[in-house]
């Protein structure tokens, strides 16, 4: 593994430790160049709740690894929480700067109603 890779997921254990700790919900983020992809995991890390990406059906028409498509992705995750009954969720990024897609994922969830 590159050194870029294993520093991101250093920094990625350590804030996972924290949520495993505190027994929250959490909402996790992946990204790659092409597409973004969102899990609502349960607080032992071991069923997922729901998930949404760029590579659902409704999402997949145009451009799939940029900001508007990210949005997207956070405000069907937002919905598809809520008609799972999660409401609050702890945000992990994966170790990826809070900036750009993770960024605007986090923003559209925010707005569809999950509370980080």
């Amino acid at each position: 593994m590159s050194n870029k890779r294993e520093s991101r997921l250093r920094r990625a254990r350590r804030s996972r430790m924290k949520m495993r700790e505190l027994g929250v919900t959490r909402l996790s983020v992946h990204r790659t160049p092409r597409h973004i992809y969102a899990q609502i995991l349960a607080p032992a890390g071991d069923k997922v709740i729901a998930s949404a990406s760029t590579l659902d059906e409704t999402l997949r028409k145009g451009s799939t690894g940029n900001v508007d498509a990210a949005g997207k992705v956070g405000a069907l995750i937002a919905e598809r929480a809520k008609a799972a009954g999660v409401t609050s969720v702890a945000f992990d990024r994966s170790g990826y700067k809070y900036h750009g897609r993770v960024k605007a994922l986090a923003e559209a969830a925010r707005e569809g109603g999950l509370e980080f």
